[in-house]
């Protein structure tokens, strides 16, 4: 279900929306509120094994953020997606930002986790989407396929499997293969 509007939506109409009923969560996409899909079972316990591993690694060195909004912009519109991850660097980050509020600026670092009924290639698109705002790292974790697909602003896209160490110079001393986010996030090898 989609919020139809007459008009697009600016930023700030789609900010005065009532919340959705439920757990609804909505993204700001070309003008319209779009409900954003709501975490299964591996999606959750891959975030929490992601999120675990670059809070471990950036610890004091700014902030972790699951699902929290980030305004940005996409093809010249406001854009307002809620990647499953974010992290900022202190040196990104505004000292006056509002903890309540959504992400005011362009994160580090964006993971998004592909959802049972979402493809590769949409997420490829939407990090496409979030390089093109600024962001400066993207990683796509397909579970089906237990990869990272990590990709850059200035470098083709580097897909991570199995025992392949997974090393990104965002941050220093972060190392780890993708079958130990998998084992750590406690999903099998068969997840069919």
């Amino acid at each position: 279900m989609i919020l139809q509007a007459k008009n697009q939506l600016t930023l700030q109409e789609f900010l005065n929306l009532s919340p959705g009923e439920g757990d609804i969560t909505y993204e700001l996409v070309d003008g319209q509120a779009i409900p954003k899909m709501s975490p299964k079972k591996f999606h959750s316990k891959l975030t929490r094994a992601l999120l675990n591993l670059i809070e471990q690694c950036c610890e004091g060195q700014g902030e972790v953020c699951p699902e929290l909004a980030v305004a940005l912009t996409r093809r010249g519109r406001d854009w307002m997606p809620i990647p499953d991850i974010l992290y900022i660097s202190n040196e990104r980050l505004p000292p006056d930002w509002d903890q309540e509020g959504a992400c005011s600026l362009p994160p580090d670092l964006v993971i998004e986790i592909i959802s049972p009924g979402q493809t590769f290639g949409q997420m490829a698109a939407k990090a496409k989407d979030y390089l093109d705002a600024k962001v400066l790292r993207v990683w796509v974790v397909d579970s089906k396929a237990r990869s990272i697909t990590v990709f850059y602003p200035d470098a083709a896209p580097q897909t991570y499997m199995g025992e392949e160490l997974l090393k990104d110079s965002l941050f220093e001393g972060l190392e780890f293969t993708v079958e130990q986010v998998f084992q750590k996030a406690k999903i099998p090898l068969d997840t069919e």
